[in-house]
């Protein structure tokens, strides 16, 4: 049950730093590509900004609702 707990306040931190999160990975893709584009390795674009926020809002959400699903299940 506590790692039910754990999960869910994962998932909201990630629904409530969602920006950070995503502006932040996004960067480190950005510098990964450029990298492997520098060597000759043809890679697609990196996800535009608003939609890697969005993508991780929802992934936040999806996951705290996942685990209040299994707590509910498992107390009924």
């Amino acid at each position: 049950m506590l790692l039910e707990f754990a999960r869910i306040l994962i998932g909201l931190t990630i629904a409530l730093f969602h920006a950070q999160v995503a502006d932040f990975l996004r960067e480190q893709d950005l510098a990964l590509t450029a990298a492997f584009r520098s060597r000759g390795v043809p890679l697609p674009d990196a996800l535009p900004r608003q939609t890697a926020h969005d993508l991780f809002f929802v992934l936040g959400i999806l996951l705290a609702s996942f685990s209040l699903v299994r707590i509910w299940f498992t107390l009924r």
